[in-house]
């Protein structure tokens, strides 16, 4: 008897030990989950699904990263409204943002209805970006850091196989989990929205340049260029929204690669004169040189931005799945064509300091 006793006493010890170890291990890995590399730390964290998500039993995270910057900061915050909005799936939003940023962020996404959504802030260092980027002395203060924050995805989302990057001048009008699952060719680490191909194509864009194709982006007198064997009149894209299947990402070291073309640039200037897009751009095209995917061109509508007139239908309008305000006229300023889209999904900064900022914008482009 007192055999048996001794026998259950010890096998009711080790249960108990067993289940205090799988509680602890628990507890270490998500601890071990919010760490990031130097250079990209996470600030703040909510892990809490959304009640509704929860009710729903949707567990599909989505990973969508966002850079944020103070001036445009409410452009970010109605493209992540938009997305919310629209979808039963558990976004998590990744938003890349400077250091000076973040309490301003913070405020605005914990005072407002936006409270509840999934969301990680992280602070970009632009010092990942010495040596790789030329900034001219005299235009400092263009230079924007956090549009190179899409070259380093891997960095930024380290346990996701797959993210959506998107900019700060879109709004999304369907769900999202329709461009997540946008299919990638074996071997593609991205998918993208090719111009040529796309409905936005049709139109041009005044004073913008040859904005389909590779010369529009790339100078092709410099040996290095023709060297490579592009042809110039291959379809560019646009790299304001894609899909990327971060494994093959890092199989391929896209970011050393990017790196590797963004310092060459600075040694030899080999982007267009008469560049038609972002300096972000040219490093793409080279990289991905046919080796992307697509994305269906009504999750990429863009040129919204290009002028200040309507150069979509209403009808055209309300069909596309996400609007893309690239160029000048931002969807902040009164002038930018079907403003009232964005403003809908608006939400005003609590601190008022964003309204300050849209009403300077609008008086500079009435000029």
């Amino acid at each position: 008897v007192n055999i048996s006793i001794l026998i259950v006493a010890v096998v009711i010890f080790l249960l108990v030990l067993h289940h205090n170890f799988l509680s602890l291990s628990d507890f270490l890995k998500r601890e071990l989950s919010d760490s990031s590399p130097l250079g990209l730390q996470p600030i703040d964290f909510i892990p809490a699904a959304p009640q509704r998500l929860i009710d729903e039993r949707n567990d599909k995270e989505i990973s969508v990263v966002i850079a944020a910057s103070d001036e445009r900061l409410g452009g970010a915050i109605a493209a992540m409204n938009s997305i919310y909005h629209h979808t039963r799936s558990n976004v998590v939003f990744h938003i890349v943002t400077l250091n000076d940023t973040v309490d301003h962020l913070r405020l605005w996404l914990s005072g407002t209805a936006l409270k509840n959504m999934r969301y990680r802030i992280l602070d970009f260092d632009p010092r990942v970006l010495e040596g790789k980027v030329q900034v001219d002395p005299q235009k400092a203060d263009t230079f924007k850091p956090l549009t190179f924050a899409r070259f380093y995805l891997p960095n930024l989302v380290p346990h996701a196989e797959k993210v959506i990057y998107v900019d700060d001048d879109v709004i999304v009008q369907d769900d999202i989990l329709e461009l997540y699952n946008t299919p990638l060719k074996p071997g593609h680490a991205a998918a993208f929205s090719d111009d040529c191909d796309s409905t936005t194509s049709k139109v041009a864009v005044r004073g913008a340049g040859n904005q389909y194709n590779y010369i529009g982006f790339l100078d092709y007198k410099k040996e290095t260029i023709r060297k490579l064997a592009m042809k110039a009149n291959t379809c560019s894209f646009n790299p304001g929204v894609f899909v990327a299947n971060l494994t093959e990402w890092k199989l391929q070291n896209i970011t050393k690669q990017l790196e590797k073309w963004m310092a060459l640039n600075v040694i030899e200037e080999l982007y267009s004169k008469t560049l038609a897009g972002s300096i972000t751009t040219p490093p793409l095209l080279i990289v991905f040189y046919k080796q992307h995917s697509s994305i269906d061109p009504m999750w990429n509508v863009r040129h919204l931005g290009s002028s200040a007139g309507k150069r979509y239908s209403p009808q055209f309008v309300k069909a596309a799945k996400l609007l893309h305000w690239n160029g000048h006229f931002k969807p902040w300023g009164r002038t930018a064509s079907y403003a009232e889209v964005w403003e809908k999904w608006y939400v005003p900064d609590p601190t008022g300091k964003f309204n300050l900022i849209r009403r300077h914008s609008e008086a500079y482009e009435a000029k």
